[in-house]
């Protein structure tokens, strides 16, 4: 499948000079992390988006995305690669189209179970099945295509999903783009993520009286 593969070849540049980042995290990403089911606002120039996050399914996705939201390293970024009718993706570059650094790349958890249906957040990477970094993807509809389906199609691990601002997404899938150098399907005006904060775990449901 074409766009298959150019969500591999878009991020392909990320792996190339991997460099070490802060590995602990502040208090409310740690707080989140303790929590049942992280949660993560994405604010961009087109509105919030809030994520919910699969620890049990995908805890080494989860923890590696927290990470990185807690070193402030998607504040400034854009979504550099936007296709509607597929997927909309960013975490890596900034409005300059230039790669940030990151720490080593990631297992793939594609086998978890969790499927690339519209509106859920999964790793990107490059042909490399273990390779993925910080850059993300969220699915603007079902892609089965990108799902595992052995070990010579291994997919994309999917973590979360959108819980808050659909209609963001929405919005983001059908800004405008074109060409920028080598980078295709570029939005013509920067979507940025001006800024990515780790929410406090969701408070459980109160126990009815007896």
């Amino acid at each position: 499948m074409k766009m298959h593969r150019t969500l591999a070849a878009s991020i392909a540049i990320a792996f190339c000079a991997p460099a070490a980042l802060a590995q602990s995290v502040g208090p409310a990403c740690d707080a989140d992390l303790r929590g049942a089911a992280p949660r993560v606002k994405l604010t961009t120039t087109m509105g919030p988006i809030v994520v919910e996050l699969n620890k049990e399914k995908a805890p080494i996705s989860t923890e590696n995305f927290i990470k990185y939201v807690d070193s402030g390293h998607y504040d400034g970024t854009i979504f550099h690669r936007v296709i509607d009718g597929f997927m909309i993706q960013g975490g890596g570059m900034g409005k300059d189209m230039r790669e940030k650094p990151t720490r080593s790349p990631i297992l793939n958890e594609s086998t978890n179970g969790l499927k690339n249906d519209a509106y859920t957040i999964a790793m990107a990477r490059t042909n490399v099945r273990n390779s993925a970094t910080s850059q993300f993807y969220i699915n603007v509809v079902d892609n089965a295509s990108l799902n595992f389906v052995n070990d010579f199609n291994p997919g994309y691990a999917v973590f979360g999903k959108v819980i808050e601002g659909k209609d963001t997404v929405d919005k983001i899938r059908k800004a405008p783009t074109g060409n920028v150098g080598p980078f295709q399907n570029v939005p013509k005006e920067p979507i940025v993520i001006e800024k990515a904060e780790c929410l406090a775990p969701a408070a459980a449901p109160a126990k009815e009286a007896k």
